[in-house]
């Protein structure tokens, strides 16, 4: 059965640019550039997400800080080595860049909007609407590290996946998920190896780690926040060496994490 590669992994993100543009990386001439992207929440709080683009996707002017974009993509991973150690990257990467028109009942970005970012914290009036949110993901990939369910001291059901999710020429990423609700307590039962399909929101979240030398270092996490959840019934047994690719590949992923 061949891959559909776009149809395992698809997004489209409406939001505005909040960072100037860095050289990410260069390839056959082509060269790649990242920048990160603020997308509201109906809550009033906002996700800021990591991009990466070809040079060929835009124009200078539409990386201006403050400039909303629509952005059509894939959500993925790679393994940077960095001090000698591992680390999962997470980023978006475009495949369409379409620069919008402000639309006068939007709050305008200003440099103090760009700080309260990093709490993913926003005025009340900033994005407001909800015609205006738009930030979906869909994956299709096997579920490969068993499914941590647990409860906030409040009793909110939660659930932490690991999703591998096929790319061209023999790779996959791996994305970071996260389920809620009845969707946490199925998820805690399904087993490695597991086809699913998701769709929900890429988010970011902040945290504080601590280092071996007792020092604490602010840390920004990337996941996919499940909406709806479905298990995939496959009806032959390509599964199984799918799974035996990307359970390999697992103990890389959880030294990066």
């Amino acid at each position: 059965m061949d891959t559909n590669y776009l149809e395992n992994n698809y997004l489209v993100l409406v939001g505005k640019v909040t960072s100037d543009k860095k050289f990410s990386h260069e390839i056959y001439g082509e060269r790649f550039y990242s920048f990160d992207l603020l997308i509201p929440r109906l809550s009033g709080t906002a996700d800021v997400i990591p991009v990466t683009a070809s040079e060929r996707l835009f124009t200078d002017d539409m990386l201006q800080i403050g400039t909303k974009l629509l952005i059509k993509g894939q959500f993925r991973s790679y393994n940077s080595y960095e001090n000698e150690k591992n680390r999962l990257i997470l980023t978006v990467f475009a495949k369409d860049i379409e620069k919008l028109e402000e639309d006068k009942e939007e709050a305008s970005i200003d440099e103090n909007t760009v700080e309260d970012t990093e709490n993913s914290e926003l005025p009340k009036k900033e994005f407001a609407k909800k015609d205006y949110i738009t930030n979906e993901v869909v994956l299709v990939g096997y579920i490969c590290k068993k499914p941590v369910y647990r409860q906030t001291p409040f009793g909110r059901e939660i659930a932490d996946l690991l999703l591998a999710v096929n790319r061209a020429y023999n790779k996959s990423d791996y994305i970071p998920s996260i389920a809620w609700g009845r969707n946490a307590k199925f998820c805690q039962n399904l087993e490695v190896g597991t086809e699913v399909k998701i769709v929900g929101r890429v988010q970011s979240r902040n945290y504080e780690k601590k280092m071996e030398d007792g020092s604490i270092v602010k840390k920004v996490a990337y996941e996919v926040s499940i909406g709806s959840l479905e298990v995939v019934k496959s009806e032959n047994n390509e599964t199984n060496s799918n799974v035996e690719e990307t359970t390999e590949a697992v103990d890389t992923v959880q030294e990066a994490m």
